[in-house]
């Protein structure tokens, strides 16, 4: 065997074992990654490319300029913070390298390795990251679509809808009720609904005392429920109801017009409702064929390439990997990830084994947070959490962590 075929034959090998295909090795011309999507996961990913490579040419494209993000959107509704706070620009990005177009990707072929921007251009890649992240299932439960929205906000998405809810809160009577609708299924960042309730029962508390909120939940457990439970008696006593679905926790349709939720009990009129619904992939993994048969996108865990697709890689809300949670650090951690696969594959290396990790923050008021973290190790094929001492309880500690956190994955992520 030749110099060039042994050379191409351990390559071909290294990659295999981490989980590569092999086709995308452009030998000495400069790499080319295309990363669709420019939140916590596609930025992070564009970023640490550049770290660790500086001749990769990475491209980032998003229809949005400015990026809003969902960790600590939250604090909005409570008046802790403004949407400004939460908003980060492409500029770091630019600074480190990464070249942004302000567009989205409209589709790929991956037998030709070329994805098609919505204006029409067509961009050449080695690699592609898509970081699509989720989109909403409009129409469960029944009657909720994009205009009951503007009635009933999801704010899921942090922005506009997150500032709409807000009003809604704070226009609402002293004495009304607050509906928040929890789907079944995976959905982003799961203990999201239940700090929501917190953090609105804390801005009720000091406004709006005689306010209630009925958290409907379409699940019959939640993460961290028994320390939920007991902080929501301990600050809010009589103000959070949570309705398992055995009570009628699933609502099946709403009349948004009339400000009415229905459920096996019949209707409940609120003053304001939160209507979260059931989530799935954006729509760009779908139409690519990138999601299975159960809606979300299969990867090899060891570099988060697509099990569907050769030379592309899925991270973030997107995929299903393992028992890792949708979550912003989780998709910080995938982006890292799959940065060092690819940076190793264009190397002609074996990239290094690491674990990954997530940590959720939840306030339960201003000054006390809950934490949830998760370390996951890949065994036979598949990441799995592994186990971990009992978390500590609610505390202030919790609540500086989560502050410093946000710092820092912003930092890490946007550059910003």
């Amino acid at each position: 065997m030749g110099v060039m075929r042994r050379r191409a034959f351990l390559h071909s090998g290294m990659l295999a074992a981490a989980g590569l295909s092999t086709s995308a090795f452009t030998g000495s011309a400069a790499p080319r990654v295309v990363v669709a999507g420019g939140g916590f996961a596609g930025a992070c990913c564009a970023l640490q490319l550049r770290r660790l490579n500086p001749t990769i040419q990475v491209t980032l494209v998003d229809p949005e300029a400015r990026y809003v993000t969902c960790p600590m959107s939250n604090e909005v509704l409570a008046a802790l913070r403004d949407l400004d706070s939460l908003t980060v620009s492409r500029a770091g990005l630019e600074r480190a390298g990464v070249r942004y177009v302000h567009d989205h990707l409209a589709s790929i072929d991956a037998d030709k390795r070329t994805a098609r921007l919505g204006r029409g251009a067509a961009l050449r890649y080695d690699r592609l990251v898509l970081a699509p992240g989720i989109r909403l299932l409009y129409g469960t439960p029944e009657g909720y679509d994009a205009a009951a929205a503007q009635r009933m906000p999801h704010a899921w998405l942090a922005g506009s809808q997150t500032g709409l809810l807000a009003s809604y809160l704070h226009a609402m009577p002293d004495g009304g009720t607050v509906a928040i609708s929890v789907p079944a299924g995976l959905m982003r960042c799961p203990p999201g609904p239940y700090e929501r309730a917190s953090l609105v029962a804390y801005w009720l508390k000091q406004h709006k005392p005689r306010s209630k909120i009925l958290v409907f939940d379409a699940n019959n457990h939640f993460p961290r429920q028994d320390v939920f439970t007991d902080a929501w008696a301990r600050l809010y006593p009589g103000m959070i109801e949570w309705i398992p679905p055995a009570q009628g926790g699933a609502v099946t349709r709403v009349d948004a017009e009339h400000g009415t939720l229905y459920n096996s009990g019949g209707a409940q009129r609120v003053d304001v409702a939160n209507i979260i619904p059931p989530q799935a992939p954006g729509l760009l993994a779908l139409n690519s064929g990138l999601a299975s048969a159960h809606g979300w996108c299969p990867v090899r865990p060891q570099s988060f390439e697509s099990e569907l697709a050769a030379n592309v890689h899925v991270i973030g809300d997107a995929c299903i990997a393992g028992e890792m949670p949708k979550s912003a650090s989780a998709a910080r951690s995938q982006a890292r990830r799959c940065a060092a696969a690819i940076a190793a594959a264009f190397e002609g290396r074996d990239p290094a084994a690491a674990d990954l990790d997530s940590v959720c923050y939840s306030l339960l008021d201003p000054n006390t947070a809950l934490a949830i973290h998760g370390h996951f190790t890949l065994t036979e094929g598949t990441l799995r959490q592994s186990p971990r001492a009992p978390e500590a309880a609610p505390d202030a500690r919790y609540a500086a962590e989560a502050a410093s956190w946000y710092a820092d994955i912003r930092r890490d992520c946007f550059a910003a």
